[in-house]
């Protein structure tokens, strides 16, 4: 049951230069992929972009084609309190719990905040969340 909440996201590396993210969000507009998320993470000579998009597995493809490196990562999506205290809540059940937030990036969604998480042990976190009574996003809420 905790797989079901184990959302796929893409990782794409990418030359640190003007130009790049514009290549990649044009190619994935003409392949009709919706962007819902996204973060840089850059370094001195490359950047890894990660998206979580309505269809990986085209983004994957549409990508590999024109020579960006792509890969998979499992992520959550925390649905999260919009207000003072509600990041607090999320990390520290994780923290309490021993799991460790590799990174993390939010957007606002249609009814709250949501927090995508790359964690080091997912369904300990799932399950810790749930407990606590926090909700959880599918890959089909998403969209």
């Amino acid at each position: 049951m905790q797989e079901e909440y184990i959302i796929k996201q893409i990782s794409v590396f990418s030359e640190n230069k003007p130009g790049r993210l514009a290549a990649i969000a044009e190619a994935l507009q003409k392949s009709n992929v919706n962007i819902f998320a996204f973060s840089i993470a850059e370094a001195s000579s490359f950047g890894v972009v990660r998206a979580l998009v309505d269809t990986p597995e085209t983004a994957r493809s549409v990508l590999e084609k024109l020579g960006f490196a792509v890969q998979f990562t499992d992520v959550i999506a925390v649905r999260m309190k919009d207000e003072p205290g509600g990041l607090h809540q999320v990390a520290r059940i994780l923290g309490d719990a021993g799991i460790n937030i590799e990174y993390a990036y939010a957007y606002s969604g249609r009814e709250a905040a949501v927090l995508i998480l790359r964690v080091s042990q997912a369904g300990e976190a799932i399950s810790k969340i749930r407990a606590a009574g926090g909700s959880l996003l599918r890959e089909s809420d998403l969209s």
